[in-house]
């Protein structure tokens, strides 16, 4: 306890002393200590009762988790920091912790600093000042409907904003070791967040403006995607999807719930997709399953299919060709006949697994096969909206479809025509470093492929040399890896190989300003 501390404690035994002396109630005496305290120590009301009862943060929690258990409901997740928290002005307790805090200390909740009727609907009996009874006036049915209904956020769900908060800021203002970011309270607020909205989805009136805003924050995240760093734009997309979730806890409207699940679907399907470039395919796939989940409440097709075929994208790149051709094919036949993201990129998903099974050796009939798929794609990206055509996060751009068709030709082995598209793809990718990467690495498979092991290397350092240490996940390490497995199979003294190593090896990553 500090010295600050120590004397406010002191301060509040004396006064206590004199008024069970006096014969006062604890409410009055909790009155008096937060006048002689507020302005040295700046004690809150709710700070004032526990130093007015003589007891402990530890004694207040006892007491709260024995009033759970009388309720015969699960232990609460309340303990001293939260508490402590509370009383500090730092945190404000949701209406169920409040009425529990309230019966602890038998008072009102305005008695502990909070202006709000207690979510029970009947006043806690207390004292007044001549010692009488003083029962609350009843509730109205405004109120009675504001404490029965409140849009609560529980503690699990303030814990889990929390972790990403803080992460957020680390990025933001230091130097942060991304391995570590990534790891065990982050991952585990993000499959929480994860978790609840799926929960809301199965189980599930917020006004028209704040969906508008909603709706535009998430088109903003997509525009983000691209060149944000993926840590710092995953914690903003799931603080968003978790706003989204508290608000579908309540039964809404028809066209507002559908409008909710949209942007659920779409915020789950982005979480999805930046977890894919930091490396965690299987948090990836949750969010995709989560995003389905909300995508198949809204009955839109094209939505359902975009889903869909970005989570084919999971499989691909982790080495399941199989399962990304059986998802980019019921991705297709989601998408229908309907014009739409998915239609061209399903095929594309499909070619690229194609080539991934069969190799650089491709029989013709393969390479016929993949080449047929590329064609439906760039034949059902002419049919898009043109809004489509320029997002690249829930949308379809021709970069991408170079991008791709590149990365499906140079797994065929077909090198002549994929230089030629990768270096169309590479022209247009001025803003997104991970896929200028994956494309030089193509480049340099290429070069490999052709027999030139030198300039192979040389482009492959070139390419991890330009992406910076934010963005060195297991996303870029691995086809990094594979293409230098595949030079040492060629030739274990090649020239600047061990350059290259040393950059695919070097210490991964020190975060600064989180952004790119």
């Amino acid at each position: 306890m500090s010295g600050r501390q120590h004397r406010e404690t002191e301060i509040a035994r004396r006064i206590r002393a004199k008024g069970l002396a006096a014969g006062r109630t604890s409410a009055q005496i909790a009155d008096e200590i937060h006048e002689a305290c507020a302005s040295q120590f700046s004690t809150s009301r709710i700070k004032a009762h526990r130093l007015a009862h003589g007891i402990a943060l530890a004694d207040v929690i006892e007491q709260v988790r024995a009033l759970f258990d009388r309720d015969q409901k699960p232990a609460p997740g309340i303990g001293e920091t939260l508490l402590s928290a509370y009383e500090s002005g730092l945190k404000r307790p949701g209406p169920e912790y409040l009425h529990y805090l309230c019966t602890v200390y038998r008072v009102e909740p305005s008695s502990l600093g909070f202006d709000a009727p207690c979510i029970c609907g009947h006043g806690h009996r207390v004292l007044g000042p001549g010692g009488g009874e003083n029962i609350p006036r009843p509730l109205t049915l405004a109120e009675r409907d504001l404490v029965l209904h409140p849009m609560v956020i529980d503690p699990e769900t303030e814990e889990d904003e929390n972790i990403l908060r803080r992460t957020l800021l680390n990025l933001l203002n230091t130097d942060t070791d991304l391995s570590e970011q990534l790891d065990g309270p982050v991952l585990g607020a993000c499959e929480g967040i994860r978790r609840r909205m799926d929960e809301t989805l199965v189980s599930a009136t917020v006004s028209a403006q704040m969906l508008d805003q909603w709706e535009e924050a998430t088109v903003s995240f997509g525009r983000q995607y691209t060149t944000t760093a993926p840590l710092r734009l995953l914690c903003d997309v799931l603080l968003e999807l978790s706003a989204v979730r508290t608000a579908m806890s309540r039964r809404q409207p028809i066209d507002l719930t559908e409008r909710l699940c949209r942007m659920a679907a779409q915020l789950s399907g982005l979480s999805g997709m930046i977890l894919i470039n930091l490396g965690d395919h299987r948090l990836a796939r949750a969010f995709f399953r989560t995003g389905r989940v909300a995508a198949d409440e809204t009955g839109d097709r094209a939505l359902r299919a975009w889903i869909c075929a970005r989570e084919s994208l999971v499989p691909l790149y982790f080495g399941d060709a199989r399962e990304a051709l059986h998802l980019a094919k019921k991705s297709r036949d989601l998408a229908g006949n309907t014009p739409c993201v998915a239609q061209a990129m399903a095929p594309v998903v499909e070619a690229r697994a194609l080539a991934m099974m069969s190799g650089i050796d491709s029989k013709k009939e393969i390479v016929d096969q993949a080449k047929r798929a590329l064609a439906r794609a760039r034949n059902a990206f002419t049919h898009m909206q043109e809004g489509d055509k320029e997002d690249l996060a829930f949308g379809y751009t021709e970069k991408q479809l170079y991008f791709y068709q590149g990365d499906v030709l140079t797994k065929l082995g077909q090198t002549l025509e994929a230089e030629v598209v990768l270096d169309q793809a590479l022209s247009a990718y001025e803003d997104h470093i991970l896929d200028q990467t994956l494309i030089r690495l193509d480049q340099a498979q290429c070069r490999l492929i052709d027999g030139d092991v030198a300039e192979a290397v040389s482009v492959a350092t070139k390419a991890l040399h330009l992406v910076g240490n934010e963005y060195l996940t297991d996303f870029i390490v691995r086809p990094a890896t594979a293409l230098e497995q595949a030079i040492v199979a060629r030739d274990p003294q090649a020239p600047g190989l061990e350059e290259f190593r040393a950059a695919l090896r070097r210490p991964r990553a020190k975060l600064k300003g989180g952004g790119a």
